[in-house]
């Protein structure tokens, strides 16, 4: 959000207070060594030696020694403080046995050791030249956001880049309002000279009250489901848009604004009231308004387009459905039919019939044994099943199902424009041209194109050459449905099922891939070198797992009388949530963890009011704990007012005044940093490495949402969601709603690239669920390694090998691939899949969308088949590690078991009415989530102090068979943990001694610990 009050944007002689006093102490603070950081600091290399001899007096190599050692912890240097800096000094004195504590020295020395220390590391200080690119940097990163703190961590990460010395805070501040003032009059200029008179009008008319409620409101309103009124109300909705939407694509095109702007301007649309929104700037709220509107038009254009495929393919399931039913029963009455066919039969040679009888009268005999149709069908069933046309039974469900069919997805057809490349234009020309009849009213007309209806379908479409108008417009649309999800025909005005060439970086931005590529993929060599690398690695790893197996050596796999045995894997055990450890620690309620949380990491900050930070009101602990706990448990501000100290008017304030996704992502972001310094997190390693995993839990929606599907698994008759998490060392990094519809493997990129803490995964395992045709091989090119757990590995590893030799020069082996890999090919299409990965890195679009389009199978073009053929490489270099090492395998298991050990958490905070959202959009199930996200975060912050204090407990007892057991210990238990009953929220924090418990906790049989871990 904002970071000022916005009828004050920037308001004159103040400094922006971008960064909260902890972050502030982060990038400028004084560093505060431990003794472990003070020798690694402290100690110096054989260049810095050199350097170091040329101080010549014991005050002169103490002073170059402090700024050289403070400079390799902060990259900055600080004026000296002999009060603060003394512990520092006391050990740099008796390192160098220098006697005096006295390092003041001249301004002159000063300058010469700093230039030293400058061309030890390659830095520089901020000159006039490099100034001025910093001001231009931060024009450029305002045009990207108008947060000052998007800005600022822009200019941090470029000085850091240029290696540059971070200058004071307050030169910063300068910057960076600067900056954004200068792009808040550039904005206000565009607009000026873009916005006709009746555009201005037009926009102003979206905050009028008009019999009660203004239009802005009603536009607001989010589809809640599929259903025939919602959809009708969402295509009104895009209607009322149609002409605006014009207006803020031409404005925002000239005004050359981000996608990240857009969307952060739209977003304050939803977050201000009408009435805050009056009280702005005219301009900048006409901004607001256009960026608003670009954003619903094009969600609105999803929710249709999704709608429009839901639906279709609900209509083709009950159609095969019925068709199922009407030719089971077809087969049953015919055969019930064949004894009175033998009777019918029979009357050929009953002799008590002259050969005179006319032949009608046996017509009639026979009418009497059975109806004319079901002699027909008896017939047709004697000659056999292969005469029977069982597509006719599929189109008469057509014929009967039309009416619902016509119902509800014509208005779609009316509103929804389409475009395609050359070979689908027939099909769109069709589509329009229904569209526009039945805009007019008209039924389907009779003349309409046939060119692009398969040669299968066109007798049930022209039976006796006649059109049945009916078939025609169910075939059109299952054809449309089929050619928008194979991305053959698109929408402009979506966000979603556009073109893919329009989810990619623009030709302008493309052109200087020279400078953009090795900033976002520094790990991405060129391909020649990438293929001869993977080429070697992946040839002699065929051989040595085949060595292995041959000699007997792999448990896992091996050869008996000839044939390829697998025997199954030995998984870790499951992490558990009871620990018993836990059991005898101090009880303590969530409302106080969640103070003493705050008071370790100062999370509470984060949550800055919607209006900014120059709106005097400060959240209140109190209240937003309560809030949050509200969200988080799903008990909702209404229950809570009730079995609490606090009224619901307090905290639907708060909640609404201060917990939005950006807040809330802050403040889990903080808890999880926090808990990445603590002692016992290198412990939460897999394999000395940080293994991440990520999986999705399926919750009921009490409320329809326009993202709620069915399930029968999961919900039976009902609708639900997926909250989909990524878990790294037992903390929740990062978590998204998702359709239970939506395939898993389309955000695994997402969640981990825009993971942004300081805990950054190397190793992510998923389930198959989480697998697709490009995750290998997109994770592999952004430097993380993909070890998915796979349902049935046997058939994989049988059909999913690939290598740069031929299937016959591994003829006798045990593990062998199914194919050759075409080098060529990925070789060709490469600068097409850099600008794909390009793409990703820079965010053009939302990552899951572009992940999704690579990996449908419907999609078919060279450069996907060749990210698929590099996706065979890496996939295949895990598949060989996996059959190989029992402690990957291992590792894969405990990784994703620690998922299932979150899962269970998180069930026990969002215990309320069953775990189910009764929330009614996707926002709010965010939010909510987020809230139980960082309770979760909060818990597994505590009890890792817990066993931070209890390992420093048994480092000073020297009992090293109780920290080896330590390790086996998750923070993701909570039995200790009272999330139930009447709450009293109170300011004050209870005195919680952690290190009397953790003696305690130490006098417990560490047997124990961990058994379920």
């Amino acid at each position: 959000m904002v970071d000022t009050y916005a009828e004050d944007f920037l308001p004159q002689g103040h400094r922006l207070q971008i960064l909260t006093p902890e972050e502030y102490e982060l990038l400028w603070g004084f560093p505060t060594l431990t003794a472990t950081e003070r020798e690694l600091f402290f100690s110096t290399n054989r260049r810095e030696q050199t350097v170091f001899e040329l101080a010549r007096t014991p005050r002169t190599r103490l002073h170059f020694r402090l700024l050289l050692g403070y400079f390799k912890a902060r990259q900055r240097f600080f004026v000296v403080d002999e009060d603060a800096m003394g512990d520092d000094i006391r050990y740099l004195a008796e390192l160098l046995d220098v006697r005096s504590f006295d390092i003041q020295v001249s301004k002159h020395t000063r300058q010469l050791h700093v230039s030293w220390i400058l061309e030890l590391f390659g830095y520089s200080l901020l000159d006039d030249r490099a100034r001025l690119d910093l001001e231009t940097r931060a024009l450029e990163a305002a045009r990207i956001s108008s947060r000052p703190v998007y800005v600022l961590r822009d200019l941090v990460d470029y000085l850091r880049q240029q290696r540059i010395v971070l200058p004071g805070y307050t030169y910063l501040q300068d910057v960076v309002r600067r900056a954004l003032v200068f792009e808040r009059d550039r904005l206000s200029d565009a607009l000026a000279k873009a916005l006709s008179a009746d555009d201005r009008r037009r926009l102003d008319a979206l905050l009028r009250d008009d019999e009660g409620l203004h239009a802005i409101t009603s536009i607001k309103h989010p589809l809640r489901d599929f259903s025939h009124r919602q959809l009708l109300n969402e295509i009104d909705r895009g209607e009322r848009l149609q002409g605006l939407y014009g207006v803020a694509q031409r404005v925002i095109g000239d005004a050359n604004l981000s996608v990240e702007s857009v969307r952060f301007y739209a977003s304050l649309v939803d977050y201000y009231t009408v009435y805050k929104l009056k009280r702005m700037k005219r301009q900048m709220t006409r901004l607001y308004l256009l960026c608003f509107v670009r954003d619903r038009y094009q969600r609105l254009h999803d929710h249709l387009i999704a709608a429009f495929c839901s639906l279709l393919r609900c209509y083709v399931d009950e159609v095969n459905e019925t068709a199922k039913e009407a030719f089971l029963r077809y087969r049953r009455e015919a055969n019930d039919d064949l004894d009175q066919g033998a009777k019918l039969l029979h009357l050929f040679i009953d002799p008590e019939i002259q050969d005179a009888m006319p032949f009608g009268e046996v017509r009639a005999a026979a009418a009497e044994l059975l109806p004319a149709d079901r002699i027909a069908r008896l017939c047709d069933y004697l000659v056999g099943e292969q005469s029977l046309d069982e597509a006719q039974f599929e189109w008469d469900a057509v014929d009967a199902l039309m009416p619902k069919v016509k119902r509800n997805l014509r208005p779609l057809i009316r509103f929804l424009r389409w475009s395609s490349p050359a070979p689908q234009h027939n099909l769109i020309e069709s589509c329009h041209h229904l569209a526009d009849a039945f805009v007019m009213g008209h039924q389907v007309p009779s003349n309409c194109d046939l060119s692009w209806v398969p040669d299968r379908h066109r007798r049930y479409v022209m039976p006796q050459g006649v059109l049945h108008r009916d078939r025609y417009e169910f075939l059109l649309y299952r054809v449309l449905r089929d050619r928008i999800e194979a991305g053959d025909v698109y929408c402009t005005d979506s966000a979603r099922y556009r073109s893919f060439e329009d989810d990619l970086v623009d030709a302008a931005t493309w052109a200087h891939r020279d400078t953009l590529l090795p900033k976002a993929l520094p790990s991405v060599t060129p391909i020649s070198s990438q293929l001869a690398e993977l080429k070697d690695t992946l040839s002699s790893r065929f051989d040595a797992v085949n060595e292995r197996i041959r000699r007997g050596e792999n448990s896992f796999v091996h050869l008996r009388d000839g044939q390829v045995q697998w025997n199954r894997t030995q998984g870790a055990d499951p992490d558990s949530s009871h620990e018993p450890l836990f059991d005898t620690a101090e009880r303590i309620d969530i409302d106080q963890l969640l103070l003493y949380v705050d008071r370790k990491t100062g999370f509470l900050s984060a949550f800055e009011h919607v209006m900014g930070r120059y709106q005097r009101e400060r959240a209140s602990p109190p209240l937003t704990i309560a809030a949050l706990m509200a969200f988080a448990t799903n008990i909702g501000v209404g229950r809570m007012a009730e079995i609490s100290n606090l009224t619901r008017a307090q905290l639907s304030g708060t909640a609404t005044n201060f917990l939005r996704l950006e807040t809330l992502k802050e403040a889990n972001d903080r808890i999880a940093n926090a808990t990445a310094r603590q002692p016992i997190f290198k412990h939460y390693d897999i394999g000395d490495t940080v293994h991440s995993s990520s999986d999705g839990q399926k919750f009921e929606s009490a409320i329809p949402t326009v993202n709620s599907r069915h399930s029968s698994k999961y919900f039976g008759l009902k609708k639900g969601v997926v909250a989909y998490t990524l878990l790294a060392s037992h903390v929740p990094l990062s978590a998204r709603i998702i359709g239970a519809n939506e395939h898993e493997s389309h955000y695994v990129f997402d969640v981990l690239f825009n993971n942004l803490t300081d805990i950054q995964p190397d190793t992510h395992s998923t389930d198959t669920h989480g697998t697709n045709q490009v995750n290998f091989a997109l994770l592999h090119l952004f430097g993380y390694r993909f070890a998915p757990r796979y349902r049935d590995f046997r058939r994989k590893a049988q059909t999913g090998l690939y290598a740069f030799k031929p299937p016959n020069a591994y003829a006798g082996c045990a593990i062998k691939p199914v194919r050759r890999i075409k080098e060529s090919l990925i070789e060709s299409e490469w600068e097409n899949i850099e600008r794909i990965l390009l793409s990703l890195a820079l965010k053009t679009t939302s990552q899951s969308v572009i992940v999704s389009k690579l990996s449908s199978h419907r999609r078919q073009n060279r450069t996907k088949q060749a990210l698929w053929e590099f996706e065979h490489i890496i996939r295949s270099l895990y598949l060989l590690d996996y059959v190989d090492s029992p402690l990957l395998r291992r590792n894969v298991h405990r990784a994703l078991n620690r998922g299932e050990a979150y899962h269970r958490l998180r069930r026990a905070i969002a215990y309320a009415h069953g775990g189910r959202f009764r929330v009614r959009s996707q926002h709010e199930q965010e939010l909510w989530n987020e809230c139980t996200r960082l309770i979760a975060n909060a818990v597994v912050y505590y009890n890792s102090e817990i066993l931070s204090e209890l390992l420093q407990t048994l480092v000073d007892q020297s009992d090293h068979g109780a920290i080896d057991t330590l390790q086996r210990v998750t923070p993701l238990a909570w039995q200790h943990i009272n999330f139930y009953g009447r709450y009293r929220f109170d300011e004050d924090l209870r005195p919680v001694n952690l290190a009397q418990m953790a003696k305690n906790l130490a006098k417990t049989d560490a047997r124990s610990w961990g058994m379920t871990a």
